[in-house]
């Protein structure tokens, strides 16, 4: 086989690895110089402009998340029949071991953690992969006794045979339009993280979200239900202070908000069906803390309560940020993904929105009262004019619904930025209390 990997990335470099333990002959191609630079000395390597003679040495492609599916060296590829894959389709080829897939638009990276560290929990061995951090294709021959994969609708869209044995689907709203084109598209790549399993697999899906719903109509699978404010037949969900579960219950600790009992829901299903015992599934739920940026409390000053959801990148997420408090102060914007931004500024809790980087005139725009918006010309300034706006009682969150990459490197360094702006600001004034 000779495998063509597009994109030398995390995921392009371990797909090449593995597609060369399998037998392969791998080239490699990024349009960057730089990025197969030190690649040269293990694969043949291109760089530059694409040029289509490259699918003359290939029987198929393993694409890198970043490439868009209307990237030249897609298309070109499908219009003379070469196929087309994800490294996620590449590694599970080959892994042994019984896979739980994730995905959704928010919460799938804070699933597939809990979900590996439930099993972790219990004494057997598993490893939390894929769009995590860890790519799939880097563990795939390990010796494991479950892979739990958060994949994104970038890896969902190119496989073919891809199986997981518990699949979970959070949710489904407007992201990476940009990539997908249309909200149909991206839907249908998510969708896809069911299409391979049957009867005997296992489906786990939010029963409050309308696109994870509907999306879930037509599954093969055994479907089970979860839900962050009730508890579902059949399903799993909350009811008194406590996570009921088709296998018993367990106490939710302090978590009250309900994005992060759905997330509690899906994962301790998820490892209940394969084994995992319930006293290792109460553990990691009662301790459970949500990750950095994900509503973190950055401190309380005069009455105002700051708080980083860097981490919510898109509208879906500010959204549902917005409703964990009674009154808040947006901080909103950054660089758009094709979304309509409109849901987020007018979201009933929004007392007032601060708008800033590239998405800052779209924001201005989508407010309903242009009294209730600011633009910014800085997260400094956003900042500052978000502590004149703000008063007893409510909330300042930075969720910005948009990509980072306009200002920052990263969501986490936006956050840090926040939260370091914050502190100073509050921490410069002699008459601060906390």
């Amino acid at each position: 086989m000779r495998t063509l990997v597009i994109g030398a990335g995390v995921s392009g470099r371990a797909a090449a690895h593995l597609a060369r333990a399998i037998g392969d002959e791998v080239t490699v191609f990024d349009r960057a110089p730089a990025a197969v630079a030190d690649l040269a000395g293990l694969y043949p390597t291109a760089s530059g402009d694409w040029s289509a003679e490259l699918l003359e040495r290939a029987d198929r492609l393993v694409v890198s998340p970043g490439v868009p599916e209307r990237a030249p060296e897609i298309r070109d590829a499908l219009a003379v029949g070469i196929g087309v894959i994800s490294e996620v389709e590449l590694a599970a080829s080959v892994v042994e071991a019984p896979v739980v897939a994730v995905t959704g638009t928010n919460g799938k990276t804070t699933v597939t953690a809990l979900i590996a560290d439930m099993f972790t929990t219990s004494g057997l061995k598993a490893v939390a992969t894929g769009n995590i951090g860890t790519a799939f294709a880097d563990v795939a021959t390990g010796s494991w006794d479950v892979v739990v994969v958060e994949v994104s609708s970038f890896q969902l869209r190119f496989v073919k045979d891809f199986h997981p044995r518990v699949a979970v689907l959070l949710n489904i709203a407007e992201d990476h339009l940009d990539w997908h084109g249309t909200l149909e598209a991206y839907a249908a790549a998510k969708a896809n993280i069911f299409r391979n399993q049957d009867s005997g697999d296992l489906l786990i899906y939010d029963v409050d979200d309308p696109g994870a719903a509907a999306a879930v109509a037509t599954a093969p699978s055994r479907l089970m239900a979860v839900s962050g404010t009730r508890l579902p037949v059949g399903g799993a969900g909350p009811s008194q202070g406590r996570l009921e579960l088709p296998a018993g219950s367990v106490p939710l600790g302090q978590i009250r908000d309900a994005s992060f009992i759905v997330d509690l829901a899906a994962a301790a299903a998820s490892a209940l069906e394969l084994g995992v015992d319930l006293k290792s599934v109460a553990a990691i739920v009662s301790g459970f803390q949500p990750g950095p940026h994900r509503r973190t409390l950055v401190g309380e000053w005069g009455g105002v309560s700051w708080v980083d959801d860097s981490k919510a990148t898109n509208p879906h997420a500010a959204r549902a940020a917005t409703a964990a408090y009674p009154s808040v102060v947006l901080i909103a914007g950054g660089r758009n993904k094709g979304l309509d931004l409109a849901p987020m500024v007018r979201a009933d809790t929004v007392k007032h929105v601060v708008a800033i980087g590239e998405a800052r005139d779209e924001l201005v725009a989508a407010a309903a009262d242009p009294n209730r918006v600011t633009p910014a010309d800085s997260l400094a300034d956003a900042i500052a004019t978000a502590a004149r706006v703000a008063g007893d009682g409510d909330t300042v969150l930075l969720a910005p619904g948009c990509a980072s990459f306009d200002m920052f490197s990263s969501y986490a360094a936006r956050g840090d930025a926040f939260a370091q702006a914050v502190r100073s600001l509050h921490e410069s004034r002699p008459e601060r209390q906390q």
